[in-house]
């Protein structure tokens, strides 16, 4: 089983879209049970919290069921529980880089890397923007989750 943990700020936004997103992306490819798939924040303002009202509504418009995640924050034993620690942008990097033992300090890496047909390197916080704001944050996920399902079944999973 293949570990891929998300991490934004306080895991109501980005992080748990992208959880959903691959969560059902995989299912759909008939791969959910080569996946233990999570998502968590650098943050602990929002620990135990449902994911934002305008991340749910986004995703469900799309078939993404976000509804019973709940934020949590990164620890230390993440960082050797999982495979794939994805950061959504360079300041979570830098977290998960700080508490990584000097052995993981390079495990973390950005979400986007395996999406660079896309030109971005982060997936920009919709937190205090508009619906439309969430919509873009869901499009780059849904790209970056396409790319990162491909790169992993071409490089990780077995036929």
């Amino acid at each position: 089983m293949i570990g891929v943990l998300f991490v934004c700020t306080g895991n109501i936004c980005r992080s748990p879209t992208a959880e959903g997103v691959f969560r059902t992306m995989a299912a759909r490819e008939g791969l959910a049970t080569g996946f233990h798939i999570d998502s968590a924040g650098t943050y602990d303002g929002h620990v135990g919290e449902p994911p934002s009202r305008d991340a749910v509504r986004v995703a469900a418009r799309r078939g993404y069921d976000l509804a019973d995640l709940r934020a949590r924050q990164v620890v230390a034993p993440d960082l050797q529980r999982f495979d794939h620690v994805l950061a959504m942008d360079r300041g979570h990097l830098r977290a998960l880089r700080a508490m990584a033992p000097p052995a993981l300090k390079d495990k973390p890496r950005l979400f986007l890397d395996t999406a660079p047909h896309l030109g971005l390197q982060e997936v920009a916080d919709p937190w205090y923007g508009t619906l439309a704001d969430y919509e873009r944050a869901l499009d780059t996920i849904e790209a970056g989750c396409a790319a990162l399902l491909e790169h992993l079944r071409a490089t990780s999973l077995t036929a």
